[in-house]
């Protein structure tokens, strides 16, 4: 089958030109000046009047991952129909290794839960929570099998957390074979104590949860991940930054030319501590997730940094959970499982809170919106941040992240004269809240291929759970 996009603006990260976009297939095999070509489709999409853009890439999404007492309400058929929903068609998720374990048998784990059950392709970066011997083996063996990066973390002591010592061991890995080491950037030794103390002092209120993750304690461990990272030769991508305070030391490290690189999330981008985990009682449970959202005064200051290069991703870190308990009731008809307790499993103390919130069905529209027509940048930017960089930064780039010859024909036709407003009512994945509530977005989606497949149209989602396909990636190609 062939399939003709005619009429429309065509964007990449370095182009917008009025083309239309010949498909074969699953690739995309002629980009040329509208009437200028005589081609032929067995079917023509018209999007006159509409943006035709890249596909979304989420570098950083958690669909069932066992978290805090519970697991998050997302499986891998929910999260990527709504990630589908939202204009994103490549998800890059997390196999998990934990102590006791093989880093095979977490990823064997982990794509057994995904095999069959995603909406758009995927693959996945590789925790490992247990560094060892055999398992540095492992990373170097995983590589053939398209794991090219690698999750540690220097928080949650007892579950996941890595020493530095057995931090820099993975990071010498990874110089060896070429591959990424992806950060968690919190000193999780001090956070502890600090919950503790504060838990003792009768703080236990959601936005206690902030408040016992200082600033520093994210720009310390920024630092020294920098440190290990340019000690062992290995390139460096921190997680989920939301403190202006640790931004500045990534940055201060690329102008020296190190390989190291950084992602933000829309979450801290438009919300804060103010407004909303210290709301009145419990709803600012919603909005627990790590590193913090964090004082207002942040989201500027992160704004400009995507605007200037200083952060190069706009991912997720989805990681949803129920605000209010979820019950199998009759007229529930959320897609996915029936998850009892999340979020009010912390009421009364703010340390049993799981950690995490919904957006990847939202990234790509909040991004569009409050990067594009607020005028923070371009819609190149926009583009580079949601789908490109991802996709160069973990191996995936030109098959995925742009709109060119022998690319995947990963493709969201949207439309900018046209808007709607998020709610509840407006979100198709297993939860009961959008941390946009309220929000106009000024453009809406019409529709989304994945591989030249329409799998959501005018708003009906028309795909399969068995469409996705697992991604073997390549070593980043990212320019420092």
């Amino acid at each position: 089958m062939t399939t003709l996009i005619k009429n429309g603006t065509v964007v990449t990260a370095t182009e917008k030109m009025h083309a239309d976009v010949l498909i074969d297939g699953e690739k995309v095999v002629g980009v040329a000046a509208p009437g200028a070509h005589g081609w032929v489709a067995d079917s023509e999409i018209d999007a006159a009047g509409k943006y035709v853009l890249p596909g979304g890439v989420d570098v950083h999404t958690h669909f069932q991952l066992p978290f805090g007492g519970t697991y998050v309400s997302d499986d891998f058929e929910s999260g990527t129909r709504a990630a589908a929903f939202g204009g994103t068609t490549t998800v890059v998720d997390f196999a998990v290794q934990v102590k006791g374990q093989t880093v095979r048998e977490g990823y064997d784990a982990w794509m057994a839960l995904a095999d069959g059950n995603c909406a758009i392709d995927y693959g996945f970066h590789m925790i490992v929570g247990d560094i060892n011997d055999s398992s540095l083996k492992e990373m170097e063996a995983i590589v053939d099998d398209g794991v090219t990066s690698f999750k540690l973390f220097m928080a949650y002591p007892g579950v996941l957390y890595s020493d530095d010592g057995e931090i820099f061991r993975a990071m010498q890995q990874a110089a060896q074979d070429g591959t990424t080491i992806m950060m968690h950037a919190e000193n999780g030794i001090a956070i502890d104590v600090l919950r503790e103390q504060a838990v003792s002092r009768g703080e236990t209120d959601p936005r206690y949860h902030t408040i016992t993750r200082p600033p520093t304690t994210e720009s310390e461990a920024v630092h020294r991940s920098i440190v290990l990272a340019e000690l062992a030769g290995c390139p460096l991508y921190v997680v989920h930054m939301s403190a202006k305070e640790a931004v500045a030391e990534l940055t201060v490290a690329r102008d020296r030319g190190l390989p190291v690189y950084g992602e933000t999330c829309p979450h801290y981008l438009h919300l804060s501590l103010e407004d909303h985990v210290a709301a009145p009682g419990f709803e600012g449970a919603k909005y627990v997730c790590s590193t913090p959202i964090r004082e207002k005064d942040n989201q500027e200051y992160l704004w400009n940094a995507l605007a200037r290069g200083d952060l190069q991703v706009v991912s997720t870190d989805h990681a949803c959970f129920f605000f209010d308990d979820d019950e199998d009731t009759p007229d529930r008809d959320l897609p996915g499982p029936v998850m009892g307790r999340q979020k009010r499993l912390g009421e009364g103390d703010f340390t049993f809170i799981p950690n995490g919130l919904p957006g990847v069905e939202e990234r790509f529209n909040v991004m569009y919106q409050s990067g594009v027509v607020e005028g923070r940048f371009s819609i190149n930017r926009f583009v580079e941040l949601v789908a490109t960089n991802p996709a160069k930064m973990f191996g995936m780039y030109p098959q995925k992240g742009t709109i060119a010859i022998g690319s995947d024909a990963d493709i969201v036709i949207y439309d900018p004269g046209t808007s709607f407003v998020y709610s509840t009512d407006t979100i198709h994945g297993n939860i009961d809240y959008t941390a946009y509530e309220g929000m106009t977005i000024e453009a809406t989606i019409d529709k989304v291929l994945s591989r030249g497949k329409v799998i959501v149209d005018a708003g009906t989602y028309v795909g399969s759970k068995t469409h996705g396909r697992y991604l073997k990636r390549g070593l980043s190609e990212m320019p420092v």
